[in-house]
Order: C-alpha cells, then sequence, then structure tokens
C-alpha cells in the first residue's frame, strides 16, 4: 500500500470512528473490542438502535448508504427495527458546482463543452451519491441527459470498502453471527457491485443489452446511448419525458389504464429473471416512467443482477410451490436451492414452513404478497441459520421493489398469477427431451476428456496401491456384523464346493473302474485309495481351520 493511500484510509478511519463515537454506537465498539482504542459511549436505548444506524450511514456517505440500501433487502441477517429504518436510507446528497461538473466532462470528453453541446443546462435534474444529471442539447439537436460522476467518488470508495472488509474480518473473529453467515464473503460480493456502478460503460453496455432483451415485448423503451460522448465517468443517452408511475393522476389524465402497467412492469421483470437471467436490479418509482403509449421506461442500469440457470430453475420451483402452498415443495426448492446445511432441524424447519403455509392458507392471491413471503422465508433462515445464496440478495430485493411499485398501481393485482406461467415453463423445460439431448450433448466433451484421463490416472492409482500410500478407511457400527456374516457365508460356500468336487471326482473314479474292469493300480499305486485319503484329509483340514476361525 502506498504511503499517499495509507494516509488517506487512515484520514478517513479517524472520520469514522468520529461518526461513530458521535452516533453513540457504543454496542459495536463493546463486542468488536475497540474500547481501549476508542471512546464510545454504550447504546442506552435499544430501541432507537435502528434509527442511529440509518442516520450513521447516511452522514458516513455513499458506500454506506449503498451498502445499506442493499442491505435492507437481508431480512436473514438483521432485526426487523434496522431493517425498516435501512429501507429509509435516502440517496439524495446536495449537488456539485457545475464548474466541477464542466470539468470533468471536457477531461473525459477531451473537448469544451460549447463545441459538444448547443446547450447545458447549470441546474442538474438530480443529484445522487455517485453522480448527477444534466440536460442538454446536441449539435445535432438531439435531446440528452448527461450523466456525470462525483469529484472524487472512485478513491473515497475504494478507501471506504477497504475499510468495511477490515472490519468485516474483525467481525468474524470477534462475532458469531459474523462467522456464520460468512459476513467478508457478502461484503466482497456487495463491492464488486458497487465498484461497477462506477463504470458508466458497464452501464451503458447494459443498457444496450436490455434493449435486444426486452425486444419481444414490445412495450419496453430503454433510452439509446450516444457512445461519442460517453465515458467511465460521463454517460449520454436520450432524454425521454414521461410519467412516473407514481403519479396516479397524470397516469389518468393521460388515459393510461393502472392495471395494465401493473401487469407489464411484473411481466417484464419476471421475464428478465425467469427467462433471460439478467435483470434490472433497482425497479423503484425513480427509475420507472409509462410513455402516452403505455410502454413502460427503465432508467438508471447501474446495479444489474444475473442468475444462473441452476438458481433460476429452482427459484421457479420455489414461487410454484409458494403459489400451490405446498410444504414439501417449499422445503426442496430451498434445499435444491444449497441453502440447507447438515445441522439443520428438519422437523423444526417443517413445523416453520407448515406455519408460513398456514399464514397463507386459503387467502385470495391478490391479498398475497410476494414480497412479504420472501420476507418470511429470510427470517425463517435467519431462525435456522441458513445461508441465503447471494445470487438470490438482489433478486429478492428487485421482487421486492417492483410488488412495492405494483401495489401502489393496482392493490388488488396479484403478482403471483403473473409469475406461475414463468415458473411452470421453466418446470416443463426441464423434463423437454429435446433439452435433455442439447444438455446431454454440451457434457460429452467433458465425458471424452474424463474417458481419455482414465487410462492415466488408473495408471497412478495402481501405481500408489503398490507402494502401498492408498489408505481407505470406513467406519460403520454395523461393518463388523456384516464382515462376519459374509465370512461366514464365503466359508460355508467353500465347504460345500469342496464336498461336490470331492463326490464328483470319487464317482468319476469309481464309474472309470466299473466299466474298464481293471485294476486301480498305476504303477502298482492304488491311484482311488490314495486319491480319497488325500481328498478327506483336505476335507478335514478345511472343516478344522473353518472351526478353528469360529465363524462357522
Amino acid at each position: 500500500m502506498g504511503a499517499s493511500k495509507r494516509i488517506r484510509q487512515m484520514h478517513r478511519y479517524r472520520k469514522i470512528t468520529s461518526i461513530l463515537a458521535r452516533n453513540g454506537i457504543g454496542f459495536v465498539s463493546h463486542k468488536m473490542g475497540w474500547e481501549e482504542k476508542f471512546l464510545f459511549h454504550k447504546n442506552a436505548d435499544p430501541k432507537s438502535t435502528g434509527r442511529r444506524i440509518r442516520l450513521l450511514l447516511e452522514e458516513l456517505g455513499t458506500t454506506f448508504i449503498k451498502l445499506g440500501q442493499i442491505a435492507s433487502t437481508r431480512p436473514d441477517l438483521f432485526s426487523a427495527d434496522i431493517l425498516n429504518e435501512l429501507k429509509e436510507l435516502q440517496d439524495m446528497v446536495p449537488p456539485f458546482t457545475y464548474e466541477e461538473a464542466v470539468q470533468i466532462l471536457e477531461e473525459e470528453l477531451g473537448s469544451s463543452v460549447t463545441e459538444v453541446f448547443q446547450d447545458f443546462s447549470e441546474k442538474p435534474l438530480a443529484a445522487a451519491s455517485i453522480g448527477q444529471v444534466h440536460r442538454a442539447r446536441l449539435k445535432d439537436g438531439s435531446d440528452v441527459v448527461v450523466k456525470i460522476q462525483r469529484p472524487n467518488i472512485l478513491a473515497l470508495v475504494e478507501t471506504d470498502l477497504e475499510i468495511i472488509a477490515d472490519l468485516a474480518r474483525l467481525a468474524e473473529k470477534r462475532m458469531e453471527w459474523a462467522k456464520r453467515y460468512h459476513l467478508l464473503d457478502i461484503i466482497e460480493e456487495l463491492s464488486k457491485g458497487l465498484l461497477l456502478e462506477l463504470d458508466y460503460r458497464i452501464e451503458a453496455r447494459n443498457m444496450e443489452k436490455f434493449k435486444q432483451f426486452n425486444k419481444p415485448l414490445g412495450y419496453v423503451s430503454i433510452p439509446t446511448v450516444y457512445w461519442d460522448y460517453s465515458t467511465k465517468k460521463v454517460l449520454t443517452m436520450d432524454y425521454i419525458e414521461g410519467i412516473k408511475l407514481t403519479d396516479q393522476k397524470r397516469l389518468e389524465d393521460a388515459g393510461l389504464d393502472c392495471s395494465v402497467l401493473a401487469e407489464r412492469l411484473a411481466y417484464i421483470i419476471f421475464h428478465q429473471i425467469l427467462n433471460i437471467g439478467h435483470y434490472h436490479a433497482d425497479p423503484h418509482p425513480g427509475n420507472l416512467l409509462a410513455l402516452p403509449d403505455g410502454k413502460i421506461v427503465l432508467l438508471d442500469f447501474g446495479m444489474v443482477g444475473q442468475i444462473s440457470p441452476y438458481t433460476k430453475k429452482y427459484l421457479a420451483s420455489f414461487i410454484i410451490a409458494l403459489r400451490n402452498k405446498s410444504t414439501k415443495g417449499i422445503i426442496r426448492a430451498i434445499s435444491d436451492l444449497g441453502m440447507i446445511s447438515e445441522d439443520v432441524d428438519i422437523k423444526k424447519l417443517t413445523a416453520d414452513v407448515e406455519a408460513m403455509r398456514e399464514k397463507y392458507y386459503d387467502i385470495p392471491l391478490q391479498e398475497v404478497s410476494m414480497g412479504q413471503a420472501i420476507n418470511d422465508l429470510f427470517h425463517m433462515a435467519h431462525r435456522h441459520h441458513i445461508g441465503i445464496p447471494t445470487e438470490l440478495t438482489l433478486v429478492g430485493k428487485s421482487l421486492m421493489t417492483m410488488e412495492g411499485v405494483v401495489a401502489d398501481l393496482d392493490p388488488d393485482f396479484s403478482v403471483f398469477d403473473v409469475a406461475e406461467p414463468f415458473g411452470k415453463k421453466l418446470i416443463l423445460d426441464r423434463f423437454n427431451p429435446w433439452k435433455m439431448v442439447k444438455n446431454w450433448m454440451e457434457d460429452v466433451p467433458d465425458y471424452i476428456d474424463l474417458l481419455k484421463e482414465a487410462p492415466l490416472s488408473i495408471k497412478q492409482f495402481s501405481s500408489l496401491m503398490r507402494k502401498g500410500k492408498v489408505e481407505v478407511e470406513v467406519t460403520s457400527p454395523q461393518l463388523e456384523t456384516l464382515v462376519k456374516k459374509m465370512d461366514r457365508m464365503s466359508n460355508q460356500m467353500s465347504f460345500s464346493i469342496v464336498l461336490l468336487a470331492l463326490s464328483i471326482v470319487m464317482v468319476g473314479l469309481i464309474i472309470g473302474v466299473a466299466l474298464s474292469g481293471v485294476h486301480t493300480v498305476l504303477w502298482k499305486l492304488p491311484i482311488i485309495e490314495i486319491g480319497f485319503v488325500i481328498a478327506m484329509l483336505m476335507f478335514f483340514w478345511l472343516i478344522y481351520s473353518i472351526f478353528r476361525s469360529g465363524r462357522f
């Protein structure tokens, strides 16, 4: 770590601890073992913990606000009072100056503002913790909006993330819940998403991809990116004037049906999650507009989620099980998602799932909240120490945010009715013969490689066996009994075979002598008698060995 970076980190550490002390988060210092380093006051009023944490995150700035917003979707990690406050986190901050915006713009585009734009508004349309948006007009007359990143925000976020990672490591050493939930892994995953938001080129590529993803729907509009005027810190796109989905009066005045908009929004999100596997992870009202022709505009693709085909398949199973109120189906889906560890008490888990099922039993789907159902799942995971896969975090956030918007548009609309066909299609696709053959064909190269490597692997294994370096240890309470039974069976079989062989040989010799009419003397030796004596000796030796072993 360079000296300047270390100094910057120390300054930030000092500011963070100062804010912690001022907000009275004493219980954190106690749990983390900081009392000797910093003078914190202990938390005297536990009921205000959630509110103090929210105010603390807002004062700490961009990085902590963003992580707090994502953490607000994790009931498996935090109590209800903290979650309710985290959901109120505000991302509105004062705008930076017009002069700073112009300086960044000209540095990134390599030209003056007057050379690129006919007009450029001094007052931003909106300002957030990462950047702000200005309206402008290009030289060819195109109306655009220009998104400009805050000065020095990348260095601040990187420093904050390094500090948060250090605190997460310390928390895993000092706090059992942090270790159990792999807090450091969660922080690292969330940090990756936040750093991606700081590169506007990635957001621009996301916009282009989602244009293609949503083409089949026909009622989705996404701004066009102007690549010649976009860089890592500047994003220029179409200006689209629409109506916010929360403004019901304007929607009605424009002749738009709110129930149709609700259905379309739900279909868009489920199409992205369960069909495409890439989805808008932050569909809050500020990122959604309606056009006069009924199209829905999606804005701000800084936070985009991706879900694997495996998780997508079993998430669909979970939705179907919720829809059908099936306890076994819900537990099977949770297990297939890899969330249930070996030490989970299945009986207690089943009882909790039954309780959740009863909660929604015989309730019309219009009155069932998917967001609440997901919250119930996360709370249940918290009680049973079940780990929620990281990729489901943003899925849950997206679904709950979307459902909130849909509920405002049409309180009687059920998102389950939209989700069910997607889930059924995924389940049917799982048993589609052509897809099964296709999946098998995709695995053929792996099988071929395995066959190619098999001779070498067998040779290496044989070499280890010859050198006595292969040890196999099997422990089973019934193993000794099983071995005794097998030993007894093998001895009985050997005994029977020897008796049979003896009988066959003797009968053959006797018949041969009887038919030939000759004496059984070869070189004047009594062959039958000698053979009989030898066979009898072998027989008695085998009987003696078996009885001596005690396993007859």
